[in-house]
Parts: structure tokens; sequence; C-alpha cells
């Protein structure tokens, strides 16, 4: 093994609880890992890896293995119409969003209340945690939860870098774990959801949400889509507590819609024009699916997944996940037989 580099690294007051920080593992060898406020190593004398810190923060991501080890994650994570950040923030404060995520919120709440009838102090990891997302905001207040905000960026909520195909921390060490709008973007979806599983507890708990009709955001970084079928297979090792839709297909069309007219503009100026037109003409239907998200039809033609489960030792066969599909397709289908029978 080559020796490794001098580490460069920025002091700080640690912000990983004190009681967390005795699980951290190498992301590499997975073995116990020493931090201070400006040094972090692996302490396995075959390994002896050593982390940056930066402002307290551990950068605990393995460089020859990660897809953000040679660039900087905010410069490669470009907005979803591909114009200026200082643009795009100046749209998001002006002009009315296309989307909005109906579903988050009560499936959070359950979460919260199942954690708390597993533990009166429960741990939960968030990963993509860097912006809170849709729902997320108000179980964050619950003062018996502990949580873990990582990212694979620094930003003023990050405790923790590090990239979910390698989560650092020991086998067990979670009682939850919430992964939103974050799958899409990683190069594998189900080794993450392998380690997922891995660094929960026994009977611990996970929430998705993940998108499927929605257009290429994060430019490179984006991978992946899932229906509901695919995202319930996706957790296979998981005992499903409730899934479903959490942004409509009125968002789905709102989205295709902007979407639909970025494909005929190149420069940022048209691009700019063209996403503040698409809001103010396309913006009303999202509320379209405060009416069709308990359609069944929503469930194929939604714009985004969730889905909370709960770890299991054995995983559903492929067969199983199939039978559990409930889209307008199932009732349609079952109305045919019935006739034919008839």
């Amino acid at each position: 093994m080559a020796p490794t580099k001098k580490r460069t690294v920025t002091g700080g007051e640690p912000k990983l609880p004190i009681d967390i920080v005795r699980y951290l593992r190498c992301p590499v060898c997975r073995s116990k890992l020493s931090l201070d406020r400006d040094r972090c190593y692996c302490e396995a004398a075959a390994c002896r890896r050593e982390f940056a810190v930066k402002n307290g923060v551990p950068i605990l991501i393995d460089p020859a293995f990660s897809v953000f080890g040679g660039c900087s994650p905010q410069e490669s994570n470009l907005s979803p119409a591909g114009y200026t950040v200082k643009a795009k923030r100046l749209a998001e404060s002006l002009l009315p969003s296309l989307g909005r995520n109906i579903g988050a919120k009560p499936a959070y709440d359950k979460f919260a209340e199942m954690l708390l009838a597993i533990s009166t102090k429960p741990k939960v990891l968030v990963l993509g945690g860097a912006t809170v997302g849709a729902g997320l905001d108000e179980i964050l207040k619950h003062e018996s939860i502990e949580f873990i905000e990582s990212d694979v960026y620094l930003s003023p909520r990050t405790a923790l870098v590090c990239d979910a195909h390698q989560i650092p921390f020991e086998e067990g060490t979670f009682d939850g774990v919430i992964v939103q709008a974050v799958l899409e973007h990683v190069a594998d979806p189900a080794a993450c959801v392998e380690e997922i599983h891995r660094a929960l507890k026994p009977q611990g708990l996970v929430y998705s949400d993940t998108p499927f009709m929605q257009q290429v955001h994060a430019a490179g970084h984006d991978f992946s889509r899932f229906t509901h079928v695919g995202h319930r297979r996706l957790f296979r090792k998981f005992h499903e507590v409730a899934s479903g839709v959490t942004c409509g297909p009125g968002m789905a069309l709102a989205w295709a819609y902007q979407y639909f007219l970025l494909s005929f503009v190149q420069s940022n100026l048209a691009r700019a024009l063209a996403v503040a037109f698409a809001r103010l003409t396309g913006f009303w239907l999202k509320y379209l699916d405060y009416y069709l998200i308990r359609k069944p039809g929503a469930l194929d033609a939604a714009s985004a997944y969730y889905f909370l489960g709960m770890k299991a030792r054995l995983s559903i066969s492929d067969r199983e996940a199939i039978d559990q599909y409930r889209g307008i397709q199932r009732t349609l289908r079952a109305a045919k037989r019935r006739r034919i029978v008839a």
C-alpha cells in the first residue's frame, strides 16, 4: 500500500455528538476511527488512513472509491434548469414552484411515532441532510430524537461528510435512517440500501423518498428512477410499514412542461426565461395532486414515491414485489378477467 499523504485539516469543535463518535468506522476497512478537533484516522495497523476534518466536520470519503473524491460536490450539483445559482435563487424567491410534496409529512409523523416506540432516545442518520427535505422540518424539532445530518459536502447543517455507498459507522448503530431525494443521485442505489440495512439496528426504520416522473437534475449526478414496485424491490430486505405517492401526477406534468420548454433553448438567459414562464403558467398543476394522490392511477404516474420500512432478516422475492403492485392497471385487469369469466 502506498504511504498516506500528509493531511491538511482545519480545526474546530467536533459537530458529531460524543455518543456517536464511538461508532465511527473507517469507510475503507471498517476499523475503528479516532477523532478529535483536528484529526481523524483509522486505528487499524494495516490501514492507518487519515481523513480531513474541516470546521469540526470529518470528511470520511474514500477518494479512490467515491465519485466525489476528485471534485467539489457543490460545483457538480447543478440546478435542475442548468442556469446560474444566483438566477435560481432569485427564481425560487419570486416565482411560484412547480412541485409540492404532499405525502412526506404524514409518513414522517408515522416514522417519528414508531421511532419513539422503539427507543426513548433514538438515533437517526440523515443521508443528504445538507438541506431539509419536505416534511422533515417538523420531526427535526423532536428533542427526544438525535439526528446526525450528513451529506457529500459541507453545509451549516452537515455534521459528517460521507458517501452513502460507504456509511462510516459500525453495524447496527442507528434506530432510523432517512434518505430523501438521494438515491437517484447515487451510482449504485442497491449498494447504498445494503449499507443502510447494515447501519440499522434490528427492527430499525428507514424512510426513503425517490423520484419517478422527473427529468434530469443535478447534471451528471443523476442516475436512476424507480416505479412504486421498483422502489419496493430496492428495499426488499425491509418489512413494508407504508408506501405511496409523495408528489403526484400534477407535479409530474408540471416538470415535464418546464423541461419541454427548456429543450428549445440553450443560453442561460433563455433558460431562465423559460423556467419563469413555465412556473407562472404551470404552477397550478401541483394542486391537482391533493385530489389525485390517493387514486390508483397516481401510482402509475406519480412524480415521486416514499417507502417506510422496518429492517428484516429475510428478503422478499421478486414475485412478492410484483404482487404488491397497486396501480390502476391491476384494477383494470381484474375487471377484464371478471368480464371474461362472466
